[in-house]
């Protein structure tokens, strides 16, 4: 069995024009670095010597801007708290062994977050899981939180 000769040359025509095609899509510039976002600064890995996951009721914060509050996409830890905290014991191997995790102990906690990770579980009982930022000028300490999970539907 023969193949006709102008078969062969529209196949191979029409490899050559898929070849250039996926290659073409394949162009671009390529990131440098692994930041995805250039000129905007990378957050810190979190510490997890540092992390302490806690119990509590999710609360608003008072109000202590009396110009408001900036963007809610803007990490912040004066949109709420975490009252009634009480630590629980249950964190990975190698988490929540610095001095400072060791020592941070209260009833009330800042939350830092963005709005959405909070507002969901407002007056709820809540876990949360974050790592504790040293004191700075306030007395409440700052829990940077990295995870939520409503417990009950009421403080």
């Amino acid at each position: 069995m023969r193949h006709h000769p102008a078969l062969r040359g529209a196949v191979i025509a029409f490899v050559a024009a898929s070849c250039i095609a996926v290659s073409a899509q394949s162009g671009g510039k390529p990131i440098s670095g692994g930041n995805p976002t250039p000129g905007t600064a990378q957050p810190d890995p979190p510490n997890l010597a540092d992390r302490i996951t806690m119990t509590g009721c999710l609360q608003p914060a008072p109000k202590r801007n009396p110009d408001g509050e900036p963007d809610a996409n803007t990490p912040m830890s004066t949109r709420y708290v975490l009252t009634r905290a009480q630590r629980v014991d249950r964190l990975p191997p190698g988490t929540g062994g610095s001095e400072l995790a060791k020592k941070t102990s209260s009833g009330t906690f800042q939350l830092e977050g963005i709005e959405s990770q909070f507002s969901p579980f407002v007056n709820t009982k809540v876990e949360i899981s974050g790592e504790v930022k040293p004191l700075s000028g306030s007395a409440t300490p700052t829990l940077l939180v990295e995870f939520v999970q409503k417990l009950e539907p009421r403080c």
